[in-house]
């Protein structure tokens, strides 16, 4: 859902070597705890504006800084460290249990973005899944997390556009260094991505995606404002922002395609493995390994394979899997849509049906609002359905982006179970209730934890049959298939980026052991090479809190209540899943002491 940069730092503090009294004089003249939470949150958005857009902080959204850029990235090294140094004059034990938790969160989040600094991902910062001309491009319809309410807020989006066009000047200079160091993209990524910028290089001005928030100026603005920003956006995209898409598709058309490589995994570039690693513990927030990894998927694969026959019996089909697979894959009667805004229709109805049952697993429930659209068109060829978070007041919904790029193909036999992970109780349950809770510190409150955000949503699915789904032997296969997927990802990640496998024998791989089209195979395999390690994320998270919940249930027998499970597995927001285990395990036992 988001594109951070993270790091470690190994020096020691200086309090180590202090003396008790000098230790605890230094404590004593701190201030509380929670105001260095809260100058981290304030000093974050300065350096991340985006977040601050995105959690419906307005201060700045006439900023965008070059975040690929050497000064931006020695900023980045500046802040956490001075914030490490200032969290280490803090006698952790003497602060309340939940300062505490916030204390090792934060302390988690300096380590790994200080960490993350030692690699050169500077090198590599336009691909077809994750970049900064997709999160601009969505931004630029004027319907997603940049308001455009006001004459300020037009005026605001054109500074942003300005220095978005230095970015892409950066990134250039950035991607010939990668190519003079060998640190490049796969020739199949560029090749995915040149077309969304060929998209964008050219007019007529008025029907280009950057001109949209002009058609859509509230009536209420003043005349002589509307007059000045229709003038002013036409400029800027025909002078400034064009151009920059157009330099930046010629230079990867010409030459950045030639010099990428042919390998597959992100081994292949200078201190390729060692990245690896980081990003393995960076997304999953465990210290497993490639092999343990690579070893888990393949042990998921053949669980979830013993699953999926017992239903290809159950509906009478007498191929093997591997056939079963091509005839959900091809089944028109899984198909049965002419138009997108069925599609959407669809999920809306899924929602419906499950609405009565969610009382019966939950009591909190998130005030935010929320709704399913179509992706815009520009992404939409290679984006896969995702939920975008709603503002921390609420005003703005929850947003469930469903990709149709052809109705009439679109299969709806995991429909369900997509709705569970990306919408309700999956990501917009999660996500909304951790910006709600004015318990948290503000940092908590936006922070994301790919292990437990997405483990999360993937344990949602493992819920449908509680909430009056999966009633359909296809969407129950549904639910089984998405699940298989997530197992597949540790498989194939794990192989392309640390096992030396190919694009091919991934998407092979995956062609094998579910039944997704091809096409969304090869859009998959292509996003994890893309951003190595976050697709481990989903089947790590979700493993630990069924875990969990089978601990909870077996010691507290009886006693054990579903909904205060799900409380407590919510209730501080996303962490690491090490400080979830210690939560649970925590509250086990207090439940065990008062009872």
């Amino acid at each position: 859902m988001k594109n951070f940069i993270y790091l470690l730092l190994t020096t020691a503090t200086i309090f180590q070597s202090c003396s008790q009294p000098e230790k605890e004089k230094k404590e004593a003249s701190n201030p509380p705890i929670s105001e260095l939470f809260k100058n981290y949150y304030e000093d974050q958005l300065q350096l991340n504006p985006m977040q601050a857009t995105f959690a419906g902080d307005n201060r700045y959204n006439d900023q965008l800084p070059n975040n690929i850029s050497q000064a931006y990235l020695e900023d980045t090294r500046n802040f956490y460290t001075k914030y490490k140094h200032q969290l280490a004059q803090y006698d952790k034990s003497s602060l309340s249990e939940e300062e505490q938790l916030s204390y090792d969160i934060l302390e988690w989040e300096i380590d790994m973005n200080l960490e993350a600094l030692q690699f050169s991902t500077e090198l590599a910062p336009v691909d077809q899944f994750s970049s900064m001309h997709l999160m601009i491009g969505q931004l630029a319809g004027g319907t997603s997390a940049q308001p455009f309410k006001t004459a300020e807020d037009y005026d605001n989006w054109l500074k942003r556009l300005d220095a978005f066009t230095v970015w892409t000047d950066t990134a250039i200079a950035n991607m010939k260094k990668g190519m003079a160091q060998g640190y490049v993209l796969p020739k199949a990524l560029v090749a995915k991505t040149i077309p969304q910028l060929a998209d964008l290089d050219h007019g007529p001005v008025e029907d280009h995606l950057f001109y949209s928030p002009v058609n859509l100026m509230p009536e209420d603005m003043a005349e002589k404002d509307q007059v000045r920003l229709r003038d002013a956006y036409k400029k800027e995209v025909e002078e400034k922002i064009i151009p920059a898409f157009e330099k930046l598709r010629t230079f990867m058309e010409e030459e950045y395609q030639p010099a990428s490589r042919t390998s597959t995994g992100i081994s292949a570039v200078p201190q390729g493995k060692e990245l690896y690693n980081h990003l393995i513990k960076y997304y999953t927030t465990t210290d497993m390994t490639a092999d343990q990894v690579f070893e888990l998927g393949q042990q998921e694969v053949a669980r979830l394979s013993q699953e999926m026959e017992k239903v290809k019996q159950q509906v009478g089909f007498k191929g093997d899997l591997k056939a079963f697979f091509d005839f959900v894959r091809t089944n028109k009667k899984l198909m049965p849509f002419t138009k997108p805004e069925q599609v959407i229709a669809h999920f809306e109805e899924i929602h419906q049906t499950m609405k009565p049952h969610l009382q019966q697993l939950f009591d909190l429930t998130p005030k935010t609002p929320f709704e399913v659209r179509r992706t815009e068109a520009f992404r939409e060829a290679s984006a896969s359905a995702e939920y975008n978070p709603g503002s921390l007041d609420g005003t703005r919904p929850g947003i469930f982006y469903v990709p149709v790029p052809d109705a009439k193909t679109y299969n709806i036999f995991s429909d369900q179970d997509l709705f569970l992970h990306e919408a309700i109780p999956g990501h917009h349950y999660q996500i909304s209730l951790q910006q709600e809770n004015k318990d948290l510190p503000e940092f908590r409150r936006t922070l994301w934890y790919s292990a437990y955000g997405e483990g999360w949503a993937l344990y949602s699915e493992s819920l449908g049959k509680e909430l009056g789904l999966y009633g359909d032997p296809y969407q129950y296969f549904g639910m089984l298939s998405a699940e298989m997927h997530r197992a597949i990802r540790l498989v194939v990640d794990a192989g392309m980026h640390a096992k030396g496998w190919t694009r091919e024998q991934a998407i092979q791989y995956s062609l094998d052991h579910e039944a997704e089209p091809e096409s969304s195979v090869i859009a998959e395999i292509e996003r994890y090479m893309a951003i190595p390690g976050q697709a481990l994320s989903y089947k790590i998270g979700q493993l630990k809190i069924l875990e969990l919940r089978q601990k909870a249930k077996e010691a507290l027998g009886d006693q054990f209540d579903i909904k205060q499970f799900h409380n407590k597995v919510l209730e501080s927001g996303c962490l690491p899943l090490d400080l979830l285990e210690n939560k649970i395990n925590q509250w086990i036992e207090d439940h065990r002491v008062t009872s």
